[in-house]
């Protein structure tokens, strides 16, 4: 069932193209779960790269959630749709999850909107979870219904449209990423995504017949920050850790820039453990470059009980612990020499030794 080598990402990741690009999509549900995956892989990173990693389905769901949590709202009176059917199991369910949690034209963060209705949201993740196994997992190694295929991601014997909630739990509410894979897609992760968020972007505008070329930002919809958003972390950032610039220590007035330390483009990451604010000069400079690991500490430096504390003041997700595995995550799986932005027109290299969490590999001080 597993013929592929993962611990070649570039076969892994041709592999996956092949796939996603061999048959007509019927819904963006391959797109999101594979999106998911990444980022799971991310945060799971293994200290072995050929370990076996189990893939809490939960989790998985929870991550697909957020994707649509921002491409349900409707662009220009439109609901987008995201399938060739009138019922759309996955995006329907988050609609109607945030239409009950999020107060008329004011948007809360889906962290915020599971910890108010929990018993809501966790009925939405477990239809979510039923329909991300029923659909997209069961048919993700494969362009056609019929067609033979190897396994190259997980093993999807026990899948199948029908499959029930009692057959998920039996699985251990689980599936497992064959050895090697996990660290792959990690490694592959700023690659594929792009790639995949292109693609979400030409099936929404060919499921929608409204769109055209010379519609509003389709691509900044799905998939952009909304600044706008931003403008209570914005405010609670000055409050508490001054009008100065994360990187620089310049002053930075009233359109201070919110960035994200491990940038959006990377790991989609609002958490406040993962916003300070910066100057114009280097959230420009910075933009979507992987950070010096000095940053993510200084960021991380400030710590998770004072973050969690404010996060909920504003109610906003905090997501120390996340940011902390991303981070892990992304620098294991970056090779040696790997260009990392240290400040405006400064450069730094990733160490060959470099270890994530390990003072003696820290850059000491910011430029």
């Amino acid at each position: 069932m597993h013929n592929l080598d993962a611990r070649d990402p570039l076969a892994l990741g041709q592999q996956l193209m092949s796939v996603l690009e061999g048959g007509r999509r019927v819904a963006t549900y391959k797109l999101a779960t594979l999106l998911a995956l990444l980022d799971y892989a991310v945060e799971h990173t293994p200290s072995d790269p050929n370990a076996v990693v189990e893939v809490d389905l939960d989790d998985l769901s929870d991550r697909v959630i957020a994707l649509y949590w921002r491409q349900v709202r409707d662009l220009d009176g439109h609901h987008l749709r995201q399938s060739t059917t009138a019922t759309a199991r996955i995006p329907d369910a988050v609609r109607k999850l945030k239409a009950s949690t999020s107060p008329p034209r004011f948007e809360i963060a889906v962290d915020v909107a599971r910890r108010r209705e929990p018993e809501m949201y966790a009925s939405t993740r477990t239809a979510v979870k039923l329909t991300l196994v029923q659909q997209p997992l069961h048919r993700l190694q494969r362009v056609t219904k019929n067609q033979d295929y190897t396994c190259f991601l997980y093993d999807d014997r026990w899948m199948h449209d029908k499959v029930s909630a009692a057959a998920i739990a039996q699985q251990g509410n689980v599936i497992s990423l064959f050895a090697g894979v996990a660290h792959a897609l990690a490694r592959l992760s700023a690659l594929l995504k792009p790639a995949l968020q292109i693609a979400w972007v030409d099936d929404v505008r060919r499921l929608n017949p409204f769109l055209r070329d010379d519609a509003p930002d389709l691509a900044g919809h799905l998939f952009g920050i909304d600044r706008v958003s931003l403008y209570r972390a914005r405010l609670l950032l000055s409050r508490e850790f001054g009008s100065q610039c994360f990187y620089c220590d310049g002053a930075v007035g009233a359109g201070a820039h919110v960035d994200h330390v491990l940038p959006w483009s990377r790991v989609g990451i609002d958490g406040l453990a993962n916003l300070v604010l910066a100057c114009l000069q280097c959230n420009g400079d910075k933009s979507n470059l992987l950070p010096a690991p000095v940053h993510v500490q200084g960021a991380l430096d400030r710590g998770q009980e004072r973050l969690d504390a404010l996060a909920a003041s504003i109610d906003w997700p905090s997501q120390y612990e996340r940011t902390a595995a991303a981070a892990r995550g992304l620098y294991s799986t970056q090779p040696a020499n790997t260009p990392m932005w240290l400040g405006r027109k400064s450069i730094e290299l990733l160490q060959p030794d470099f270890q994530w969490g390990t003072p003696r590999t820290m850059w000491s001080s910011k430029p």
